[in-house]
């Protein structure tokens, strides 16, 4: 394990690739100072004029939204500085999942005057795909993900909408390199990431799923997105200032319900992340365990880029927080799926738990073998 020596993001991220001992994404940071922003807003403008030119329903683009801090910054950006008309598209997770923080925070951009479409797969075939990718890939999210992405150009092409607007590019921005496109801003390779596996779900039907139940969990081809013309951008490519906190601060003071745990308690000390339902924190403890980093890492990695802090002050507060899940949320989940709190601990440790970076102390107490920054 090796770590970036800019920024604190080690080597084990999936699909990551160091040049010169420097992630991807502090690579892209760097040329920031020498980009021409005078061009890359008329790329800006001309995907703009694609959306509103191939429009056929009315709406000339289309966003996909939690009602979290950089979905709602994007709807009012997109609708107030680019002037288009933005149809949003939330795929919600079940009663027992779902948040009273991330139904206001949806209930807020719909009281903001927007359209929106709410997606709500069948509960009882999601808590079952929930629970069988948590024994089968220590990633309980892994189903979820596939609606979640997928949902946005399934309607996209049903609305017959051109042009899909996404969030922060992962490669350049996190340094999932596997979803680069031919641009900077080409969002079409959204389908590789890591947890997508480019839309295959034979996986679910192997497990034992029929087809016609799983409906909202398959990604559209790329013939079908060819076919209808759509286009997938990400829109912080064009921001300066696009971040997590950010996009949190603009979001919160135009009624974002922010998270008010303790960072211990959901492994992360800003509070503007995974507004919508309290189980994520239980999963970036387990990626944490599988390769040593977790949701503070990644904030930390953009303040030093930006020179908020040094990078030994993020190390600090990294080593406090990185992988930190309070017990409430593993028992909610525990409960959700109908497993006992000590099996779900036996299967983190047989199968997620990375041996090579972590010690176990006793079971869910586990410490750190690498020095955070240094690697082994």
């Amino acid at each position: 394990m090796e770590y970036c020596k800019n920024c604190l993001q080690p080597d084990t991220r999936p699909n990551t690739r160091f040049s010169d001992k420097l992630c991807p994404a502090c690579a892209y940071y760097l040329t920031l100072p020498q980009i021409d922003w005078e061009a890359r807003n008329k790329e800006l403008k001309e995907i703009i004029d694609y959306g509103k030119s191939n429009m056929s329903k009315g709406y000339d683009c289309i966003i996909g939204v939690s009602g979290g801090k950089d979905s709602t910054r994007q709807a009012i950006y997109v609708r107030e500085k680019l002037n288009m008309n933005p149809l949003l598209v939330c795929l919600a997770a079940p009663p027992q999942q779902i948040t009273e923080r991330g139904v206001h925070n949806i209930s807020n951009l719909i009281n903001k005057g927007f359209d929106c479409i709410t997606i709500n797969p069948a509960p009882n075939i999601w808590r079952e795909l929930m629970k069988y990718c948590f024994y089968n890939y220590l990633n309980p999210f892994k189903s979820t993900e596939l609606a979640l992405y997928g949902s946005v150009p399934r309607i996209a092409i049903t609305y017959q909408i051109p042009l899909i607007w996404w969030g922060e590019n992962d490669a350049l921005q996190i340094g999932e390199t596997t979803v680069m496109g031919k641009t900077g801003s080409d969002g079409n390779n959204l389908r590789k990431l890591n947890t997508l596996g480019d839309g295959d779900i034979s996986w679910i039907l192997k497990a034992g799923f029929k087809e016609k139940n799983i409906q909202q969990y398959k990604f559209p081809t790329e013939e079908e997105i060819e076919r209808g013309g759509i286009r997938t951008v990400f829109l912080g490519y064009f921001w300066k200032d696009w971040s997590l906190v950010n996009n949190g601060n603009y979001s919160a003071l135009r009624g974002l319900d922010i998270r008010k745990d303790k960072p211990w308690e959901m492994g992360e000390h800003i509070g503007v992340t995974a507004l919508d339902e309290d189980w994520t924190p239980m999963n970036q403890m387990i990626k944490y365990l599988k390769f040593g980093f977790g949701r503070t890492t990644e904030y930390i990695n953009e303040d030093i880029r930006a020179g908020i802090i040094s990078r030994d002050e993020g190390i600090k507060i990294v080593e406090e927080f990185d992988g930190k899940c309070s017990e409430k949320y593993i028992h909610s989940f525990c409960n959700y799926i109908n497993i006992e709190i000590d099996e779900f601990w036996e299967v983190v440790e047989n199968g997620a738990l990375n041996k090579e970076l972590f010690t176990i102390n006793s079971k869910g107490d586990y410490s750190r073998k690498y020095k955070v920054g240094y690697g082994l």
